[in-house]
């Protein structure tokens, strides 16, 4: 009976016994079951064949525990424990989602039966209804768990229910032995959960890699459709008609650039981060490397943005044109309605006088009187000649530059022109109709003459005076305001020949009133020979005197002015200067950190976040940058000779920081990714940076393939055309002819990590399917987490098979699929 019950336990055939009933037989059978037990490294101590035949019973007890613990016992093992604590935890493991069950031990944790009963309800649910029992029946429990054990199970009742309720601590030997009975009968099971859980890690990964996938497509479409709508706005050249809107626009347009704008560009670079750090894990996991969407790509969406920026510069550049053009046009037609003004004012009663027929009831005096008005009239006509021009070439400009109002200031300009030609017949027609008229001219009193002569020019002279001390005028600069000065020192240097013309003229009535007064001749009316009275000389240039401090007074304010804006300029230069370099020093010195080897990627990471907070803590100077070139735009300042650097430079080297750290940074994660997951030391990391270091040799990050191929074999590689053109396509997928430092990480660890890989996941189906090459949706359910087991069941494809239920899932091609092997 030992020999049998030897060779039950232990799966062995034993040697045959010896026949015979006699003392002697039984203790050589005994031995020989002695024997075999002490060849499977079981030591028994003090335990002969003597005592166990002559029935001593604590040493046949002490025999049968040896036996049970080395032969269904000493097998079990979880995570490394021993066996007594490994069949423990493995019980705790399963019982633990059960209410009313708390195992500890393996004598009072099973007095109740709810532990038995919930691992059996754990591995065959169908065999026990766990819902409908109760604590307060533990024979009840015990004998359900017995009896299910023993005919589904094949596990013989081995305890009695009263003997556990009854006892205030079941023996633990016993139940343990019983207990293990259970191990080994769900022993595939736990390969099945085994299995199961590898399966979910997987799951677990690919579900992660698709969310990332997912909140990369949506952050690019968000970001494309912003660009989308964003590049009509800038494209839109329709140009306002008014100074107040155009500036308007502008305003718009800095808004963009100071509140719209930044925010994108954070999206974009974190896009980037993004793209970089998924394809990262896509690698470490043994995955094919992300596609989006197309017209997703990071180089579609750089492609935009710059298309975006293209079109964003030349916005503002026709923006700026627009306002300096409007300024021009305004300026024009305010010089228009000036010299139209006093042009109209002028020819005002003209026609009417030239229409008179006074001469036909004139005197011979009185008629040549008449001529010689007529004829100072041609001189006044004459000179205002210049005048009329002046007003059709600013119309002619006008026109040419698109005022918004050129139907008004061209039916004005047509109305003067009209009427200068109709002066100028008139006037013909007067001189022919006194020329006609007039047969002898006897004396002419030529001081009259003389005084009109002179007195019209200069007065023609004082109205020339007053509308260029009146006249508006822009200027840019100190250099053009320094011009207008200086011709109004020139002007001024004339007014003493100017007064000596007055003083001259005004004789030449003193005269009049002299001879008048000599040769008793009463003057009787105004000359006959002109309008211009000799209080109006007088009047008219006292009022040229008081414009022309007044002129003084308007060039030095300008000057002020354009002094204010040249330390605008000058303050912006300043600031410019220093930033310009910074911006560009702080680029060369993120780029020596992203190449040292002389210390950890964790200092490495260090050294860019330091870089990282001093760029943002230097916002503020880039701010004040902004406020002071937004006064000089509010200035009309649009040129600066103190600097190289426009706000546009600037800005460009501003934006090209941010993402350059944030770039730089997140290559670094990833290299700490990529060497954690990979399982490389920082000293192969830096062996690997050095060598890439040493064959970078434009030093921008990426060697050629030339310079890579050099590299490998400095590194030990036997290399011929087909294996180098294979490294290529792993190390340059996209073609773009360099090779990156992550790409050559990735390569140098790829072939000696560890990792999952599609057989494996097969394999673990394979187990869940109990070996069939198909898989069911109850097995799945069944085995798997709810998530990870709708994951599969909604992308699995129909098993094709005869020898499949309906509903069969084909596992093997879900497999190869999760590793690129195939579409899902």
């Amino acid at each position: 009976m030992i020999l049998f019950s030897v060779c039950v336990l232990s799966g062995e055939r034993l040697p045959k016994p010896d026949k015979g009933k006699m003392r002697f037989h039984k203790i050589a059978n005994v031995n020989k079951a002695l024997d075999f037990i002490s060849s499977k490294g079981v030591k028994l101590v003090s335990i002969g064949a003597e005592e166990i035949v002559d029935g001593n019973v604590k040493m046949t007890l002490g025999m049968i525990w040896t036996i049970i613990l080395r032969f269904a016992i000493q097998d079990i093992s979880v995570e490394e424990t021993s066996a007594k604590e490994g069949l423990l935890l493995w019980c705790q493991r399963k019982t633990a989602p059960y209410r009313n069950v708390n195992v500890q031990n393996f004598h009072i944790s099973w007095k109740d039966g709810l532990a038995l009963c919930a691992l059996i309800h754990r591995h065959r649910p169908d065999l026990i209804d766990y819902s409908k029992l109760r604590k307060d029946d533990p024979i009840g429990n015990l004998n359900t768990a017995f009896e299910v054990a023993e005919k589904y199970l094949d596990i013989p009742k081995m305890l009695d229910a009263d003997d556990i309720v009854n006892t205030p601590k079941p023996d633990e030997k016993a139940i343990m032995t019983y207990v293990s009975c259970f191990y080994h009968a769900f022993a595939g099971a736990e390969q099945a959960e085994t299995a199961a859980n590898r399966i979910c890690k997987v799951l677990a990964v690919n579900q992660e890699n698709e969310k990332l996938m997912e909140e990369y497509e949506k952050l690019a479409s968000e970001l494309l459709e912003w660009i989308r709508r964003t590049i009509p706005w800038l494209e839109n050249r329709v140009a306002e008609q008014t100074m107040h809107a155009m500036q308007q626009k502008l305003e718009d347009f800095r808004d963009y650039r100071r509140v719209h704008k930044p925010p994108k560009v954070q999206e974009k670079c974190q896009l980037e981060i993004n793209f970089n750090t998924l394809q990262t894990k896509l690698r470490l996991s043994n995955r094919p490397a992300f596609m989006p969407s197309e017209g997703k790509m990071v180089s579609d969406i750089a492609n935009a943005w710059k298309g975006l920026e293209q079109v964003e510069k030349g916005y503002e550049e026709w923006l700026l044109t627009e306002i300096r053009r409007l300024e021009r046009l305004d300026h024009l037609a305010e010089k228009f309605k000036q010299k139209s003004t006093l042009h109209e004012s002028w020819t005002t009663g003209k026609e009417e006088l030239l229409s008179q027929k006074d001469y036909e009831s004139a005197s011979l005096m009185e008629i040549r009187a008449l001529m010689r008005k007529h004829e100072a009239f041609e001189s006044d006509l004459a000179a205002h000649q210049d005048r009329v021009e002046q007003i059709a070439a600013i119309a002619q400009e006008l026109n040419e530059l698109d005022y918004y109002d050129a139907a008004t200031i061209n039916a004005r300009c047509q109305g003067i022109c009209d009427q200068w030609d109709n002066l100028g017949t008139l006037t013909q027609k007067r001189r022919e109709s006194l020329e006609r008229v007039e047969k002898l001219w006897e004396t002419i009193d030529q001081l009259y003459l003389e005084f009109a002569k002179r007195a019209a020019p200069f007065n023609n002279w004082m109205d020339g005076a007053m509308e260029d001390l009146q006249d508006m005028f822009i200027v840019h600069s100190i250099e053009e305001i320094q011009s207008l000065i200086t011709a109004h020192d020139q002007f001024k240097a004339t007014l003493p020949e100017a007064d000596k013309e007055r003083m001259a003229i005004m004789g030449i009535h003193n005269e009049i009133l002299k001879i008048a007064q000599t040769y008793g001749i009463k003057v009787v009316g105004e000359n006959p020979y002109t309008v211009l009275s000799p209080q109006d000389i007088s009047n008219k240039w006292e009022a040229v005197k008081q414009l022309v401090p007044m002129r003084d007074q308007t060039l030095q304010e300008e000057v002020a002015r354009q002094q204010s804006n040249e330390r605008l300029r000058r303050q912006f230069g300043a600031q410019a200067n220093i930033i310009g370099p910074w911006i560009q020093t702080k680029m060369e010195e993120i780029s020596h950190v992203s190449i040292d080897i002389a210390g950890s990627l964790e200092e490495q990471m260090s050294n860019l976040k330091t870089y990282e907070q001093n760029i943002i803590n230097y916002k503020s100077n880039i701010d004040k940058l902004e406020g002071d070139h937004q006064l000089s735009q509010e200035g009309l300042i649009f040129d600066n000779k103190h600097t190289n650097y426009t706000m546009e430079h600037v800005r460009v080297g501003w934006e090209q920081l941010l993402t350059t750290i944030a770039r730089t940074i997140n290559e670094v994660e990833n290299q700490i990714l990529t060497r954690d997951a990979k399982g490389i030391s920082q000293e192969q990391l830096n062996e690997f940076r050095a060598s890439f270091n040493h064959f970078d040799r434009k030093r921008n990050g990426m060697m050629d393939p030339d310079d890579f191929r050099a590299c490998l074999i400095s590194m030990g590689y036997d290399l011929g055309e087909v294996e180098f053109a294979r490294i290529m396509t792993l190390v340059d997928p996209n073609n773009t002819g360099v090779v990156t430092f992550q790409a050559f990480i990735d390569f140098m660890t790829r072939e000696t990590a560890e990792t999952d890989t599609a057989e494996q996941v097969m394999a673990s189906f394979k187990i869940l399917a109990s070996d069939k090459m198909y898989i069911t949706v109850e097995e799945l359910r069944r085995e798997l987490p709810p998530e990870q087991a709708e994951y599969c069941i909604s992308r699995m494809t129909k098993y094709i098979g005869g020898d499949a239920p309906p509903g069969a899932l084909d596992y093997i091609s879900f497999s190869s699929a999760l590793y690129g092997e195939s579409d899902l």
